[in-house]
């Protein structure tokens, strides 16, 4: 398969799960922060991940994930972080923490960078996720993008070094937001990505801070 045809199929999985809906939610409020470079942290592997099954606060990291977890984090000691902020559910606090610990910078709670929350969906399976769905129950995809464009920009208005650590959704609307470009490597579980703004080019860009080998068998499910 060429590089072109694996986009092409990745383009299409985004836009099954109506993740082009997002991007137009996050686009029509396009997000200029005053950070110019920081990290995005998704968090580690949940039974929920695992199952495919849509997640409750709660739910902790599996084996698998406080792995990731860790070893994200020592791939983050080799960058200067001053300052952590991060989703308040369990599976991103704990993943925080293992950055925390390595990197020795002080979590804050960000309620705002929270995973949608769908509502009666909880536990039930997700393979057939559409962002566009309204959960019932749950948070509107409208009021999904806005809030967490809300906390994303409050967390990066600063100079300071800056880590975050969120979810999938989280991570779908900060680059949209940004009108970077998202590829399939980027939602692995617990893998540290650099976004640096090129003032020349007026542009985001991001890298994937690990080896290759260390997230090529990590899950890139759109949930």
């Amino acid at each position: 398969m060429t590089a072109d045809n694996a986009l092409e199929i990745w383009q299409s999985r985004l836009r099954g799960h109506g993740l082009d809906e997002v991007r137009r939610l996050a686009a029509a409020r396009p997000l200029k922060p005053r950070a110019w470079r920081f990290i995005f942290l998704r968090h580690g592997e949940t039974e929920g991940n695992a199952r495919r099954v849509y997640q409750a606060s709660d739910i902790p990291l599996n084996p698998t994930g406080q792995a990731q977890a860790r070893r994200a984090a020592e791939y983050l000691r080799e960058h200067p972080i001053e300052r952590i902020l991060a989703s308040d559910m369990r599976r991103a606090w704990e993943t925080a923490q293992a950055a925390a610990k390595m990197v020795c910078a002080p979590v804050i709670p960000e309620p705002r960078l929270r995973e949608r929350w769908f509502g009666d969906l909880i536990g039930t399976s997700s393979m057939d996720l559409d962002w566009r769905n309204e959960p019932p129950n749950g948070e509107s995809l409208h009021e999904f993008v806005a809030r967490t464009q809300a906390g994303i920009y409050d967390a990066l208005d600063t100079e300071a070094s800056t880590l975050l650590v969120a979810h999938g959704g989280s991570l779908y609307v900060l680059v949209f937001s940004l009108g970077a470009d998202l590829l399939e490597q980027h939602i692995a579980n617990a893998t540290p990505l650099l976004f640096e703004y090129a003032s020349d080019a007026d542009r985001w860009h991001i890298s994937n801070i690990a080896p290759k080998h260390v997230t090529a068998g990590y899950r890139t499910t759109v949930d």
